[in-house]
């Protein structure tokens, strides 16, 4: 697999996730403590798109570092927001 092809299967499944997620907005019954929760997974979910995307367009080693550790960042608390979201 070359870079650009993880690249590519990368950000289609960080957008299909994002999608899922905002289709699973949907089916929730909102309260203040859901609404609080999924506005941070709103927040995370997209900020990991639009942090992967720079991560491709990278100028260097050191910047394309700091943005794929800012969408695994993301990501983690996208898993954590989801416990919370199932636990409540």
């Amino acid at each position: 697999m070359t870079k650009e092809e993880f690249k590519d299967i990368f950000r289609d499944r960080i957008k299909r996730f994002a999608t899922k997620f905002f289709l699973l907005i949907n089916k929730i019954h909102f309260n203040t403590a859901t609404k609080i929760i999924t506005n941070q997974l709103y927040i995370s979910a997209s900020s990991m798109g639009a942090n992967f995307r720079d991560f491709c367009r990278g100028r260097s080693k050191a910047e394309k570092f700091s943005k794929i550790c800012i969408v695994v960042e993301q990501a983690d608390e996208c898993g954590y927001r989801l416990e919370i979201l199932r636990n409540l």
